[in-house]
């Protein structure tokens, strides 16, 4: 199991941070649209469908990063106070009910419109300027697949949280600006009112451990 949640770790990882590159593309491109639009009034035919393409597309393929680094919405504010085994009993039971089920159906439909797609090359209604969104359609699937995949790595989690009592903590990784700014404040764990990562709570629970115990 713990061999299978570092490959997953890391091809989640590999894809979030590849694809998170799209946000330069995006950026260029709307900015180039607005420049064009409002300075020489020359709006491009192709500035829309550019910016939906490349955004759905970062959004669906940093799911599987964001599941490994438990960084989905949660309901923190009971989450937090539960203890690691009671997390787990509560995510095995959702990832079985709720999850899966929807990651399959994701992946299932998204292979039925993918092949439609294909099979006529689609293009984008939305311009004059004929982009194919055929390849974008695909991404749905693919991210359903990695999805599944982290899914998996997930549950096995659960289970190893089960048997230990804590959890396997993902590799360190980027910080979001707010658990930084709480370090370098020194706030206690458990004191978080954001949707901090259960690896989080963990990993400033042992940071703080000293300042705990007096």
């Amino acid at each position: 199991m713990l061999a299978y949640i570092e490959f997953a770790d890391r091809l989640s990882a590999w894809f979030g941070k590849a694809f998170a590159w799209l946000i330069l593309v995006m950026a260029v491109g709307v900015g180039y649209e607005v420049l064009v639009r409002y300075g020489f009034n020359a709006p491009t035919s192709w500035a829309f469908d550019l910016s939906y393409i490349t955004y759905g597309t970062l959004f669906m393929m940093g799911g599987a990063y964001t599941l490994s680094r438990g960084g989905h919405v949660r309901g923190d504010f009971l989450y937090r106070l539960w203890k690691p085994r009671t997390q787990a009993r509560v995510e095995l039971t959702l990832y079985f009910l709720f999850f899966f089920p929807g990651i399959l159906a994701l992946i299932i439909a998204g292979w039925k419109y993918a092949e439609r797609s294909w099979r006529y090359l689609e293009v984008s209604v939305n311009s004059p300027a004929g982009i194919p969104i055929f390849q974008f359609k695909t991404v749905i699937v693919v991210a359903g697949v990695l999805m599944l995949i982290q899914g998996i790595a997930q549950v096995f989690r659960c289970i190893i949280c089960l048997r230990t009592g804590e959890w396997i903590i993902a590799a360190e990784d980027i910080e979001e600006t707010e658990v930084q700014l709480a370090k370098q404040k020194g706030v206690k764990a458990g004191h978080f009112a954001s949707s901090f990562s259960h690896e989080d709570g963990r990993g400033l629970k042992e940071e703080y451990k000293d300042e705990l115990e007096r």
